[in-house]
This record gives C-alpha cells, structure tokens and sequence, in this order.
C-alpha cells in the first residue's frame, strides 16, 4: 500500500520542527529559511498552529512554541511510566561520574531527550528534556540506531559490546558513553547515557566509564522487567 501524506499538515508540522535545536524565537524568514516555505505560506499554516495553541506569534513579530507542544510533550513522557525508574539512575550517574546523565528514545529519524539530570559541575554539557537530536551520531543515537535495525558495522560493534563511546562526533568537545536498557521480553526501550566535556572524558578510563553506564543500564533494565 502506498504511503498516505497529507502536504499541508506535513508543512505545518515542519514549522514546529524548526524549533527542535532549542532556538526558543525565530523570525518569519528564520522559520521559511529552516523549513524552504514561502513567508505567505508559513503565515497561512501559522495561523491554525496558533489557534490550536501550537504555535505563538508575539508583538516583536518572532513566532515561539505555544502550550500545547508541552502538554502533549508531558502527556507522551508519562506514557512511559519510567519516571520513577530512570531519575534515580541518572542522579546516581551523575553523582558517580560527575558528568550530565540522560536517557534517550527514538523517534521516527531523531532522538529525543526524554529524562536528564545535568552535571554540578559549572563547565558542563547542556541538554534539556524534550530535546531533539540526529541519529547518525553520538553516543545514544548509535545505541538507539543499533537496537532499531542499524545494519551498519559500528551498528553490530555496539549490539556485541554493549556500549559505544562518541569523542566529539556531534559536538567536537563533546563526549559521550551510552548502553541500551530493555523492557519485558527483551524488548529495546531507549539509550542511557552520560554525556560531558572532551577534554574531561579523554583522561579518564574509557573502560570504567562504560562499566558504570553499562551496570546502571543493567539495573535499570532489570528494574522495568527484563
């Protein structure tokens, strides 16, 4: 069967994209460069985001998110009923490497930041929940790639270890350390991982750093059945 796509909603859902790398205002012409929409058209497709509570269009004449993104965003994050599982294993991450803990799951070709709890260091890696990022890099996009039908090479490296480890792939003085958790049944839930300063994480042992993410994602899966 054919693939159904409806042209409109897909362009209005992708002026909601624009906002996905955490840019909170964007002008008209930000939002056409980001999406190859005509103005006239982005304003047209605006105006029902706005009514729905989508989208906001202030005084200065900048479009921002509206509310209803956050009410489904936290609608989606307590489907998950993980909450109460995953903040305790961040906060211990974090408390044992000192570096910003997170847990991501994929979404369609991105991944999304569905927990975090942030390093109390003052020089940290900064990530929000509801976050989007790319796939094709760092370390929890491979997880989440390889535990979704990844058929390239780093993706049967990682189903084999268990971890990946990502030195400034997305970020150049990024780094990061992920492991896969699963459910009932073996079933892939998402990719936990701490995510910090290169020249941080470069001087410590890759090989513990990956065995503290790698135990906590063990207990973690454990915790939610598997």
């Amino acid at each position: 069967m054919p693939e159904q796509r409806v042209e409109a909603v897909e362009r209005a859902l992708s002026i909601l994209d624009a906002f996905g790398d955490g840019t909170p205002r964007l002008s008209l012409s930000e939002v056409a460069e980001r999406t190859g929409l005509y103005p006239s058209t982005v304003l047209r497709l605006a105006a029902s985001l706005d009514r729905f509570g989508y989208l906001h269009r202030g005084q200065d004449g900048l479009f921002r998110l509206g509310p209803t993104p956050l009410r489904l965003g936290l609608l989606y994050r307590d489907a998950f009923d993980l909450a109460t599982l995953v903040r305790p294993v961040l906060a211990r991450l974090v408390e044992r490497t000192g570096e910003t803990a997170a847990f991501y799951v994929r979404e369609q070709e991105r991944r999304v930041c569905l927990y975090r709890h942030h390093s109390p260091r003052v020089i940290r890696h900064h990530v929000e929940e509801g976050a989007t990022l790319p796939l094709d890099r760092g370390a929890s996009g491979r997880v989440l790639m390889a535990h979704t039908g990844g058929t390239d090479p780093v993706h049967q490296q990682v189903r084999e270890r268990g971890w990946y480890l990502s030195l400034g792939e997305r970020d150049p003085e990024a780094a990061a350390v992920a492991a896969p958790v699963f459910g009932r049944g073996r079933q892939f839930i998402g990719a936990l991982g701490i995510i910090g300063l290169r020249s941080r994480l470069e001087v410590e042992s890759h090989a513990n750093l990956a065995a503290l993410v790698t135990e906590e994602a063990r207990d973690l899966s454990r915790s939610i059945g598997a």
